[in-house]
């Protein structure tokens, strides 16, 4: 009798225990993409400000609107694309910024492994004053636009799906 109680026990904590393990497993596939990169500098990305250093992502599925889960040594961030193309920038894996009022911020995320170039959401520049404008003239000499002068791209290794 004791042996059929101690067996109905072992029985359940054994279910418990593979329901468990399957819910985490199931977690675990529906990672579409990860990687990891490194801020030079802080950086503005969706509504949230990273500072410099070593990052981790992971994408969950398609269903989840592009949602990027960053985690790193300073604490994390749930970003979320406000538009997701289906084109490549790049042939790597890489974050594009801009640098508006001398902050750098995100704009845009090139995945080639997926396909897909993702675009976050920026403050707009501000614009001169009449004063300011009048006064910032463009030599001749100088191309009319050098708005490749104030963007960045850094490298992002990703290990897939």
């Amino acid at each position: 009798m004791i042996w059929a109680l101690h067996w109905r026990l072992f029985s359940k904590l054994g279910v418990a225990a593979l329901a468990l393990g399957a819910l985490a497993t199931s977690g675990n596939a529906q990672t579409v993409y990860r990687g990891k990169f490194t801020l030079p500098f802080e950086t503005h990305w969706g509504g949230a400000t990273l500072s410099a250093g070593d990052y981790t992502f992971t994408m969950a599925s398609v269903s989840s609107s592009y949602t990027l889960y960053i985690h790193g040594q300073a604490g994390g961030a749930i970003i979320q694309a406000s538009v997701a193309e289906e084109k490549v920038v790049s042939g790597h894996a890489q974050l594009n910024l801009v640098d508006i009022a001398d902050v750098q911020t995100v704009q845009s995320f090139d995945a080639p492994e997926l396909g897909m170039t993702f675009a976050y959401w920026t403050p707009k520049q501000k614009h001169m004053g009449r004063r300011e404008a009048h006064q910032k003239t463009v030599p001749q000499t100088e191309a009319p636009s050098q708005a490749s002068e104030n963007r960045t791209s850094i490298a992002v290794q990703a290990a897939g799906r």
